[in-house]
């Protein structure tokens, strides 16, 4: 790369599980990563009863961002940026986690919209020329909130962010431990009818418009954690995450594998980080529900999306 072309830039992703910094190289629309790093926070523990954003999460998100940002200044990074998602969005007393975020690292948090949110989802991973022709269908299963998206030829024409999301869901199910199986038939009954209901009218009609079937892709935390789990890998490695291709068979095989276990084993699940024990569950049971409902028979997965385009999005 031309150092001469390049920016190193930095992008705090502050969401509802999550606090995640991405640290690259940007020359005019290529991005080279020099770090990933993600400090689960859990800023939507105990939020969806009251919509209050709880003071330990705000303290200790602010304290995340505040880490990252001394991070990126190790690596040299020249700007910034920290964005948050749903959780801050529909939070009542979301000033007081800007505030908290100021008061830590001096910096301004910027709340995007659902809509933002899905539309830099695709731009990011359309960003790959993998997939920058094909029309698709892109999930971003968050903590809180999912965001559909369908496009082709680099451009989105259905941008859509549900409040539908991992922790959201856990908090609303609260599974026994182990889970079991009637509690995995109740969820997976709930995600039916929601999808039905909330989702599928719209959906449908714009899948409808691809010129031809249009190819899953999931991105962000709980897609790159399925690839490793599937692997087995320990760390995050991006050209394995992104060759991995999981079939609706397998998808379903370790949902059900995983509301077995109690969460000691789940912690102990090579690739699953044990923070993420819990919320994998409920992530792999929208991605099923998903592939069911609209008849997708494998997912790919892409380590890109809303920390990509928030690098280049003025």
């Amino acid at each position: 790369m031309n150092n001469e072309l390049s920016h190193r830039r930095a992008v705090i992703d502050v969401g509802t599980n999550s606090v995640k910094l991405l640290v690259a190289d940007v020359a005019g629309l290529l991005i080279t990563p020099v770090s990933e790093e993600s400090n689960q926070t859990r800023l939507g523990a105990g939020f969806y009863a009251t919509r209050q954003l709880q003071s330990a999460a705000i303290a200790k998100t602010a304290g995340a961002v505040a880490i990252y940002l001394a991070r990126a200044a190790q690596l040299g990074a020249s700007s910034v940026r920290v964005i948050a998602t749903s959780a801050a969005r529909d939070a009542l007393n979301s000033d007081q986690l800007v505030s908290a975020i100021r008061q830590a690292s001096g910096l301004k948090m910027e709340i995007l919209t659902g809509d933002q949110e899905a539309d830099w989802v695709f731009r990011g991973v359309a960003s790959d020329p993998k997939f920058a022709q094909a029309p698709v269908l892109v999930l971003d299963v968050g903590g809180g909130s999912t965001e559909f998206i369908v496009g082709e030829n680099t451009l989105p024409w259905y941008c859509v962010s549900y409040p539908l999301g991992t922790v959201r869901l856990l908090e609303q199910s609260k599974p026994a431990d182990p889970p079991g199986p009637d509690a995995l038939a109740g969820c997976r009954a709930f995600l039916k009818s929601y999808l039905d209901q909330q989702v599928a009218p719209a959906l449908e009609l714009a899948l409808r418009r691809c010129t031809r079937q249009a190819q899953l892709v999931g991105t962000s935390g709980t897609a790159a954690i399925l690839a490793r789990m599937e692997a087995q890998a320990l760390d995050f490695n991006r050209r394995q995450i992104e060759s991995t291709v999981l079939p609706l068979s397998r998808v379903r095989q370790m949902l059900e594998q995983l509301w077995q276990l109690p969460l000691a084993s789940r912690r102990n699940i090579p690739g699953l980080p044990p923070d993420r024990a819990d919320v994998i569950a409920t992530g792999i049971a929208i991605y099923e529900a998903i592939m069911e409902r609209f008849g997708f028979l494998r997912l790919e997965i892409s380590t890109r999306g809303l920390r990509y385009w928030a690098l280049l999005e003025p």
